[in-house]
């Protein structure tokens, strides 16, 4: 699980480039545009709600504190949900079975990397337990 936590950023990033390079990755349909502003913005939100020193790349935390503003007060890991919410909305604007794999294939090193993010935070962050009890992972409501 560790390797799959390891490259899940850069297979992420090869994905989108993958789409970039076969000209899915951007769409003038209305609903793919939405899906990406949406992504980013959920994505920026999130890095917004740190306080000043408590953002890393990395799964380790930096303070122990949780963090429970903005997006965090619905779900634990808003940040891929708005990356997987921008590659998914590429995807559905260009549909093909290419496409959807790399989608999966990237969906799934994401989910690696949230598990291995869960089971650290959970052993790093006294009240993490109650917190992930309280919110959903990716989708507010839902999952």
């Amino acid at each position: 699980m560790h390797l799959i936590s390891s490259i899940a950023f850069p297979v992420f990033l090869l994905s989108l480039l993958t789409l970039g390079l076969r000209g899915d990755l951007f769409s003038s349909a209305p609903g793919v545009i939405a899906c990406q502003v949406i992504g980013f913005a959920v994505m920026l939100w999130a890095r917004l709600s740190f306080p000043r020193g408590g953002f890393s790349f990395g799964a380790k935390p930096v303070s122990s504190t949780i963090v429970q503003a903005g997006p965090y007060r619905l779900i634990r890991h808003p940040m891929y949900a708005g990356a997987l919410l921008i590659l998914w909305g590429s995807i559905a604007g260009h549909a093909s079975v290419a496409n959807a794999g790399i989608g999966l294939a990237a969906s799934l090193f994401v989910l690696g990397k949230i598990v291995r993010e869960e089971r650290l935070l959970r052993a790093s962050l006294p009240g993490y337990d109650q917190y992930a009890r309280s919110t959903k992972a990716l989708i507010p409501f839902v999952l």
